[in-house]
């Protein structure tokens, strides 16, 4: 089932002396349950994808759908409601609440959306991140590896059709960012999760089953 179709999708910032296209044209797709990586250098285009595919940015032409729903067609506020329950974000810097606890962060778009976590899943969640023993921690009591696999919990706990990852590993050592993308990789496997994961690493990608690469906003590779 495809859950993810962009279609002829373009952003240009800036006119006519300052004017960058940031995408051109660009189309693809995704199946549900794939882990798929989209690949470029700075500059290349894959951040501002990874904006418009999450509902955060609005493109100047082309169309985004997401399980059904053609995103950019909705209100501002059916895509905020859309962006909370169906989007997933692991950011780089983790974006943790510094006076949640562990549990609380996880939970947080669940109580913004007025929704009460099921306590097994909640529970489940917390053992396949491995913080059962730190559920009552602060971030600052966190290492980074910890912190980003709160993030992670954070972005699955809404059940969204997709979990946008921003170069998840951008700020880890080599150890901490081995055991967040077996992580995602094992998220992907056991709940069926689409990952669309966002890097400039190459040898990072090749855990993703597909790969596609982007260059001066247009797609230069896709297996």
């Amino acid at each position: 089932m495809e859950i993810v179709k962009v279609d002829n999708l373009s952003k240009i910032y800036g006119k006519d002396n300052t004017k960058v296209e940031a995408l051109d044209n660009v189309s693809f797709s995704i199946e549900e349950g794939e882990f798929v990586a989209i690949v470029g250098a700075s500059g290349s285009g894959k951040s501002t994808l990874l904006h418009l595919l999450g509902g955060v940015d609005r493109p100047t032409s082309g169309n985004v759908i997401v399980n059904g729903k053609n995103i950019y067609k909705l209100k501002d506020d059916d895509l905020a409601i859309f962006r909370r329950r169906e989007v997933g974000l692991v950011y780089q810097f983790y974006n943790l609440i510094p006076i949640l606890n562990v549990v609380e962060n996880i939970t947080l778009p669940l109580d913004l959306d007025g929704r009460k976590a099921d306590e097994k899943e909640l529970n489940d969640l917390i053992k396949l991140l491995g913080l059962e023993n730190r559920k009552n921690h602060l971030p600052n009591e966190l290492s980074g590896g910890q912190q980003q696999r709160v993030s992670i919990g954070r972005a699955l706990v809404t059940h969204p059709a997709i979990v946008l990852a921003d170069e998840p590993t951008g700020n880890l050592d080599s150890k901490s960012s081995d055991e967040i993308i077996n992580l995602l990789k094992k998220c992907n496997k056991e709940y069926k999760q689409t990952i669309i994961m966002i890097t400039h690493n190459m040898e990072l990608a090749k855990v993703a089953d597909r790969i596609i690469v982007i260059e001066d906003g247009h797609i230069k590779g896709d297996n």
